[in-house]
């Protein structure tokens, strides 16, 4: 492929299209790489970081904020100047760290049923411990947002009421009213909804003021607001890159980093720096032709949420037989909606856009829940998928329950193979290790027998799918 036909602008690249899926010549051009960036490592170091800031948020006397990665208004909670939890990541890291077993024994103690959302479990089990994390201290937040993207939310909310007192803010955004169903920017929908949005973020602007002490500033999150565009910019174009065999990342390993970045550091100049050199660095990837999977042979979707306690096993199983996720839904509803090239704020009239954006993005990571098939369906195409994998979660039924529809409805529109397997978010005891390889394996014997693999596996070029 000549990475010269994918656009330099990092905005349009997520909708460019690799004149083919193989492996570019050496003489392609491409930016220059920083060659001393690693991606995974400064991910790490950027989390460690946030950590850092949390543990002196109050010492700095520095308000703090509890949100979640959908529909958080994060763009209005940075012009005040909070400190952002995101209890849902403290969760998963208790997870990564293979301590959170002891959390949620603790919390399960307590009373919750073993049926809870184990992130839920774990923050329980973060609140008896006062609020010691392996990663450090929580600060016990001054306001917490909640919204309708996961009904749990809200009841987590209450958790926090009554656990800490600590005061709570829900937000009801509008999600997909039916299939097929899909609201255009600007129509009078759209505009409906937006002024809703808005309405609620005018009675939050109020709350901060009183938390604060400051007035809000429109000009402070017009800047948050231009950084988050740059982001968005460069993370269509990461997303984009992996449509390239072979895929220069696994989006089930290596994507997590990413959108935990995306996530955490979102409207801020150090998320900017590193989506740039992540974009950068990936380019130069495809440049020299290199894919995180040697020799390529399979192209896969994930669906569902993580199981981070045994991720890098999960993925291992995958890559054994030349299976690459290039693409995973997660890396859609995790990052909020924002995963779209459309989804840029006008920083001229920052309040309006981010209410008409941020109903946009409720319906597009809504829909991933309740209307899976349809942009599943586009993804498949897109990524130039061999086979799907669902990832059923045993306490997320909200993810979960849709995928057994979703899964018929694909292999009988789209003929298109899958393996079904369930473990937990966090919750170590749902993981069976043999059971789950005995199915991953028969999987690719299945696709084999099929004669299914990526087309570079194959020695012929195949144009690859646009966006």
């Amino acid at each position: 492929m000549d990475t010269a036909t994918l656009d330099q602008t990092a905005a349009a690249a997520a909708a460019a299209a690799p004149t083919t899926p193989t492996a570019p010549t050496a003489a392609s051009a491409a930016p220059a790489a920083d060659a001393g960036f690693n991606a995974h490592l400064a991910g790490q170091q950027l989390m460690k970081d946030w950590y850092a800031g949390l543990e002196q948020a109050q010492a700095r006397g520095q308000k703090v904020a509890n949100v979640f990665v959908m529909g958080n208004a994060v763009e209005i909670l940075r012009s005040f100047d909070f400190q952002l939890v995101f209890p849902e990541i403290n969760s998963l890291q208790t997870g990564v760290r293979k301590v959170s077993q002891e959390y949620l024994r603790e919390s399960e103690d307590y009373g919750y049923s073993p049926d809870v959302c184990s992130y839920v479990k774990a923050d329980v089990g973060l609140i008896l411990r006062e609020q010691q994390h392996p990663a450090g201290t929580i600060p016990k937040a001054d306001i917490a947002i909640t919204s309708n993207m996961c009904s749990t939310f809200i009841k987590w909310g209450e958790i926090w009421e009554r656990m800490l007192k600590m005061p709570t803010f829900t937000l009801d955004l509008p999600g997909q009213r039916g299939g097929n169903w899909q609201v255009r920017r600007g129509d009078a929908q759209h505009m409906a909804d937006a002024q809703w949005v808005e309405a609620q973020f005018r009675d939050l602007i109020g709350r901060c003021e009183k938390i604060t002490g400051r007035r809000f500033d429109y000009d402070r999150l017009a800047e948050v607001e231009d950084r988050v565009n740059r982001m968005v910019a460069h993370w269509n174009a990461v997303m984009a890159l992996n449509r390239v065999c072979p895929a220069p990342y696994n989006a089930m390993l290596d994507g997590l980093t990413y959108i935990g970045i995306m996530n955490v550091y979102r409207g801020t100049e150090q998320g900017v720096d590193y989506m740039r050199r992540l974009e950068e660095s990936l380019r130069a990837k495809v440049a020299r032709g290199e894919g995180r999977v040697p020799n390529e042979r399979f192209r896969l979707l994930f669906s569902g949420t993580p199981c981070y306690v045994s991720m890098r096993r999960l993925v291992e199983l995958f890559e054994s037989w030349g299976g690459v996720f290039a693409y995973s839904d997660y890396l859609t509803f995790a990052a909020g909606g924002m995963d779209a090239g459309e989804m840029v704020y006008d920083t001229s009239r920052p309040l309006e856009s981010l209410a008409e954006i941020t109903a946009l993005a409720a319906q597009r990571g809504l829909s991933n829940q309740f209307f899976a098939h349809e942009r599943l369906a586009q993804q498949i195409r897109d990524f130039d998928v061999d086979g799907i994998v669902f990832h059923g979660i045993k306490s997320c039924r909200f993810v979960s329950s849709g995928m057994a529809d979703t899964r018929n409805y694909l292999n009988k529109r789209l003929n298109m193979p899958s393996l079904y397997i369930e473990s937990d978010l966090i919750d170590p005891r749902y993981w069976s290790d043999a059971q789950i390889k005995n199915r991953v394996d028969a999987f690719f014997e299945s696709l084999q027998q099929r004669g299914g693999a990526a087309p570079g596996a194959h020695g012929h070029p195949a144009a690859a799918k646009e966006a």
